[in-house]
């Protein structure tokens, strides 16, 4: 199990590194777009995102 959280980990990484390699200036806009959003917009994306990668992995497994 702590290889795949490993490896998921790893993914995670790159994925996330896709974007700020390709397009710095437009991902630092959106970084900066972001810092303006209130906590509860912030935390409802968060959730948002938690609900719809658990419910893929469920789909998926």
């Amino acid at each position: 199990m702590w290889q795949e959280l490993g490896i998921a980990f790893c993914l995670m990484l790159v994925l996330e590194g896709i974007l700020p390699f390709l397009y710095p200036r437009r991902w630092r806009a959106a970084v900066l777009g972001l810092a303006e959003f209130k906590d509860r917009h912030l935390r409802l994306m968060g959730l948002s995102s938690m609900l719809l990668g658990t419910g893929l992995l469920y789909l998926l497994h």
